[in-house]
């Protein structure tokens, strides 16, 4: 695994999401939960609009534009109209940042 930096842990509030810019193919969105961080590609899979602009709930993600919800875990949709999952990605944090590795996203076949 390839983790990277992907900003400190005071830039995401709880219940909150930032856009990062990893250097991959797509942006990722950090999200701050009361369960932990966790990073999920920064779009939806039913608009190409950015997670990151949505409200947090719990572990999950709305999309702002059509209000579809998102597993932070797993990526899956829990509400129409996204029917395919969003990838997810390891999160470490370590003296005081929060590390993703935008590389090996997380099998959702496993959860």
């Amino acid at each position: 695994m390839s983790f990277v930096r992907a900003c400190a842990v005071g830039e995401v509030p709880v219940g909150f999401a930032i856009p990062v810019d990893l250097g991959g193919d797509a942006e990722i969105a950090v999200v701050n939960t009361a369960e932990g961080f966790f990073a999920i590609r920064d779009e939806c899979s039913h608009a190409a609009v950015p997670l990151s602009e949505g409200e947090v709930d719990g572990c999950t993600l709305e999309c702002y534009m059509h209000g579809s919800r998102f597993d932070l875990r797993t990526g899956q949709p829990l509400e129409l109209p996204a029917v395919a999952p969003v990838p997810v990605y390891p999160v470490r944090v370590d003296g005081g940042n929060v590390y993703v590795d935008p590389d090996n996203p997380i099998d959702i076949q496993e959860q």
